[in-house]
């Protein structure tokens, strides 16, 4: 469900809803932001921002612009841009940031790879929200 008029992060007009009670098992993928407040089992691949609310949960693989994360996550994370743990947040996985912010009280157990500079993990760049691999000149 698209809520238009829900201003986004990205400057969409559309916000995704995955409601309280709903669960989804399967693939998404989504131009504009989405919230979580149901249950996700697979995969979601968001360009603009993920929130998963308090009572939201995810199992598998995210990889998202922004996150705001309030609810749990199980599996592996990439955000190209902000991460935020919020308090009641549980993030059991690996994951990827460029940049990450952990409130007091949020629990993270798995590995964590930072990005400096705009660089990611594994050698590629950030160039206007786009990934961008590494290229080397020989002479």
């Amino acid at each position: 469900m698209a809520f238009k008029g829900m201003a986004s992060d990205a400057g969409g007009a559309e916000v995704n809803l995955i409601g309280k009670g709903t669960k989804v098992v399967g693939e998404i993928t989504s131009e504009s932001s989405i919230r979580i407040d149901g249950k996700l089992k697979g995969k979601l691949v968001c360009k603009s921002t993920l929130t998963i609310g308090q009572g939201g949960e995810i199992e598998g693989d995210v990889e998202v612009n922004n996150a705001n994360i309030s609810g749990k996550l199980k599996g592996s994370l990439i955000v190209k841009q902000k991460l935020v743990l919020e308090s009641t947040s549980t993030l059991i996985g690996d994951l990827q940031a460029a940049k990450l912010i952990v409130d007091e009280g949020a629990v993270f157990d798995g590995t964590s790879q930072m990005a400096k500079d705009g660089a990611l993990p594994g050698g590629s760049k950030l160039k206007n929200n786009k990934e961008v691999p590494n290229t080397t000149l020989n002479p």
